[in-house]
Parts: structure tokens; sequence; C-alpha cells
């Protein structure tokens, strides 16, 4: 659905050195802290930015090349674009109707009764919930292939965030060939939702998993100096020393949960995972 192959893009402070791929019928997630380059990454991809080197293919094209047909098959959500705030939902539904041929008005409205989005309110009196609702509804009834949503969750409670993922869900299961890249810095959020995940840092994709992978076998040992010494690095990733202990990040947690059992040895959740990377050396 989508590759990128050493894709760069270069600012006053800031280089983008980016490979990465989502295949159809996968959810991919693009996880890293604010400033990684994860919106420069969609940027790229949606052609909002040009790129310096590189290539980029979307359905298998050169994304330069994709025809207006193309860019209909491409639902988005980027953090800081939507509808004018003063419109009100059923403002927006001729808007989607002349933009997209594939537009379900049907569906679009009971989404947003579903979702308690009322169609003749105005956007700006919407909660934040509503309003990162109301962008991916917007995405999702137009017969897209392909979603790209950057930080689709970011600043939503426990509930709003739920009732996204669960949207993103539901498109999946419709149609086994289509596909998801979703970017969060609340990666624990995609932990039940992605397929694969990249880790992206300072610009460059440090790290590239399946995610039963990351959960199943990665882990954090903890202990001090003096088991630390004893310890067999082989497997060693990462290693972050406190004033009074040592933190190493494995992708072997088994290994070391049969051959060093005095050590405290705790499954590493993606946030954890990040942190260790971030800041381990």
């Amino acid at each position: 659905m989508v590759k990128l192959d050493d894709v760069t893009k270069h600012y006053k402070d800031f280089t983008l050195q980016c490979s990465l791929e989502v295949q159809p019928g996968r959810i991919t997630g693009l996880i890293g802290e604010n400033g990684a380059g994860k919106s420069t990454t969609f940027k790229a991809i949606l052609g909002l930015i040009r790129a310096d080197g590189g290539t980029i293919s979307v359905f298998g094209k050169d994304a330069a090349s994709l025809t207006n047909a193309d860019r209909a098959d491409i639902g988005v959500v980027l953090s800081n674009s939507g509808y004018s705030e003063w419109l009100c939902v059923k403002d927006i539904i001729p808007i989607q109707a002349a933009l997209y041929k594939n537009f379900d008005r049907q569906r679009f409205t009971d989404m947003c009764t579903k979702f308690a989005l009322p169609l003749d309110k105005q956007i700006k009196e919407f909660s934040t919930g509503m309003k990162a609702k109301l962008k991916c509804i917007c995405a999702i009834t137009h017969g897209a292939r392909l979603l790209i949503l950057d930080e689709p969750t970011a600043g939503l409670d426990v509930v709003a965030r739920e009732d996204v993922l669960d949207m993103l869900r539901s498109y999946m299961e419709e149609d086994a060939e289509r596909a998801i890249l979703i970017s969060s810095h609340i990666s624990s959020d995609l932990e039940s939702l992605c397929d694969d995940f990249y880790m992206i840092h300072d610009g460059a994709i440090v790290l590239h998993e399946e995610t039963d992978t990351l959960l199943s076998s990665y882990g954090i040992l903890k202990m001090d100096e003096a088991q630390y010494e004893k310890l067999d690095k082989q497997y060693i990733l990462k290693t972050r020393k406190e004033k009074y202990s040592i933190e190493c990040l494995t992708n072997q947690r088994q290994f070391y949960q049969e051959n060093f059992p005095d050590i405290t040895i705790e499954k590493s959740s993606i946030d954890e995972l990040i942190m260790m990377v971030i800041k381990g050396e």
C-alpha cells in the first residue's frame, strides 16, 4: 500500500531519513516522541512537502503520479487540519459528496448518530473528542482503501480514544485488503490495534517489529551493579544506568528468565520500550 525507501527531508535543525512499508490488511503504527518526525513522514507521503531524496510509492505507484481517483482512495486525518469550525456537521455532507464520488451519506449520518455528533451543531461547540471522531468519520465514509492518521487520539480522554480505535477496527474488518498507517506518541493506545510498529527518533527509524514480538519477547531487566557485571550481554539492546540500579532492554526475555533467575525481569510496554531506546546507551 505504502512504501518509503530511504526518504530524506532536510530542514535547518532537523533531518528526516525514513524507510517503512505498510502492507494490505495490516495496521502499522509509527511511534515516537513529539518532534521525532512522524508528521513530516506523513506530509511526505501525501505530497504536502517535497522529499529531498529517496522514493515514495502508494498503491504501487510513485506518489507524485497519483491521480485524483487514487487520492480519493486515501482517507486522511492530520492533527492541525479539518473543516471550518463555523460549519455544522450537516454542512459537511454536500462537501464530502462533491469531493468523493463514493461518499456514503447514509453511513456518514448513521456514524454521527452512533457517536453522538449532532448534525445541526457547529463544530466549534464540539469537545476535543467529538472533533476527533468527526475527522475519522470523514476519512472512513468515502470508500478509502488506505487511512493515514496522524495522532488521531491526541488529547482525548480514555472513552473517546477507545471510540476512535473501535471505529478503526470496524473499518478494517469490512475489507481484508485495506490498510492503516497511524501515528501516536501515546503508543499504549495502539498496542491492541496495530500489527506492527516502526519507532522513529530524531528523524530516523530506529526499530521495526511485529506487535506480537514486541509484547512477547522484549523485556526490561532491572539489577544492581554486581548483577550487571555478571550478565551475559549478547541480547542486550540498550542500557540505562540510574543512581542505584541499572535497567537493560532485551528482545530475548525468555533467555534471561531461564538463565538469570535472580534478576528482576518485566514485560516492557511499548511506551517503556520507547523510553529505553531513546534514553538508553
